[in-house]
């Protein structure tokens, strides 16, 4: 039996809610079907941009207006973009979600689309801090090593020429083909009665006729040979990468592949964090991490470390990346991070905004909305079997690619070794 309810209005707007009685907050967020993925070269950045635009103005609320009644209110309200969604949401007392609802509906569906060239010059500081940050920017050039040309390689944050030369006009026309009611999912989780949120929702949103369906990003990449990418940047570190394409968010393999994920990097308990850095100190910051698409998905483990750690580091990775297919898991291994997932499972639906976030972004991508008992069932079923085959699907050397950012490129590609044996030059 589940524990949530969903509503589709007349113009395709989904309501999801889940109600928890012992709280007195709620979390409510706008999931929005645009990211990155679906932007050309010349609208690299719009999504982001126009969720930065949304705070500076609706048609019934100026900027410092939304920000006086959300601080009036001790409430938080924030913003995301990524690959394929954009999320606006708060988290505010029950009393004041009928406030909060009434602006926030008007940002997403109605932004003035004022301050546009003041907002520019901001997230042009925020491509600039981004571009001094390599342990964020690492993950950018390994997206380009892995999906090339397509948009799922770009970087969510877009281009600093696009953000700066789009006119108004053209902003407005991409918000306008991307927020439609059928592109829109309302999540709200917490103190939240389901049928008055949808009553409140039936005089904010638009509720007319079904609306146009929003543009259909790119179908995911052709698997193509292991690229070598790097960037040099004067830093005292190496920050290195590497990844391959993985599954989708709604393979039934992905329960397997969270575990895996743990056992291999995801704790400091795993393998990666144990060899690399326990064992040797050989790096401060080491893990793998999995990320999943409509169509595709992306593996991949990350350490940064100093010159001279740099080759001692990447032969452990490398010795445990054979590990890892030879012997993926052992049964305590397997117990252990079985546990895990179903601890930060449970721990994390105490929390209003991630049931918020678990409802809104599975709604929207159309997976299935699994009970906690039912996750837990999946977890428990993973075998060694099923570990096993992924980590000789995903992780065989064949079909890794590599990134790597640090100061001096000779160096890097040479302590690469047999991770780079089958790469192609990028």
């Amino acid at each position: 039996m589940t524990d949530h309810r969903i509503t589709e209005l007349d113009s395709g707007v989904r309501i999801v809610t889940e109600g928890m009685p012992s709280v007195r907050s709620v979390s409510l967020g706008y999931w929005i079907g645009t990211g990155s993925r679906g932007e050309t070269d010349a609208q690299a950045g719009l999504s982001h941009l126009i969720e930065h635009l949304l705070f500076k103005g609706s048609s019934r609320y100026q900027s410092l207006e939304i920000d006086q009644i959300f601080d009036g209110m001790g409430a938080e309200l924030n913003a995301g973009t990524g690959k394929e969604t954009t999320s606006v949401y708060s988290r505010v007392i029950d009393e004041h979600l009928d406030l909060a609802f009434d602006v926030m509906s008007d940002m997403v569906f109605r932004p003035a689309f004022e301050d546009v060239d003041s907002e520019r010059e901001v997230i042009l500081e925020e491509i600039a801090m981004y571009e001094d940050d390599p342990q964020d920017k690492v993950f950018d050039v390994l997206g380009q090593a892995v999906f090339g040309d397509h948009p799922l390689g770009r970087s969510i944050i877009g281009s600093a020429d696009v953000v700066a030369g789009t006119p108004v006009d053209a902003i407005k026309a991409f918000h306008d083909s991307r927020y439609v009611a059928s592109n829109v999912v309302l999540a709200a989780a917490g103190a939240v009665d389901h049928d008055q949120l949808v009553e409140l929702a039936a005089t904010r949103v638009p509720n007319g006729g079904r609306s146009a369906d929003a543009p259909q990003p790119l179908p995911a990449p052709a698997q193509h040979a292991p690229r070598v990418r790097f960037e040099r940047k004067d830093t005292e570190q190496y920050h290195v990468c590497l990844g391959g394409t993985g599954i989708a968010r709604d393979d039934e393999r992905r329960f397997a592949l969270r575990v895996l994920d743990t056992i291999f990097g995801g704790t400091s308990s795993s393998r990666l964090f144990q060899e690399v850095r326990e064992k040797r100190g050989l790096a401060y910051a080491v893990y793998s991490f999995t990320g999943q698409f409509a169509d595709t998905g992306q593996i991949g483990l990350y350490v940064g470390t100093r010159s001279d750690n740099l080759a001692p580091a990447l032969e452990v990775v490398a010795q445990e990346l054979e590990r890892l297919r030879r012997e993926p898991a052992t049964a305590d291994e397997l117990a252990r991070a079985k546990e895990n997932l179903k601890g930060r499972v449970v721990l994390s639906l105490e929390s209003t905004g991630s049931r918020m976030n678990r409802l809104g972004s599975a709604l929207l991508s159309d997976v299935p909305l699994l009970s906690v008992d039912e996750v837990v069932e999946q977890i428990d079923a993973v075998s060694l079997d099923a570990v096993a085959q992924l980590a000789e699907e995903l992780f065989a050397p064949e079909q890794l690619s590599t990134a790597g950012i640090g100061p001096d490129e000779d160096v890097f590609r040479a302590a690469l070794g047999p991770l780079s044996s089958t790469a192609v030059e990028a």
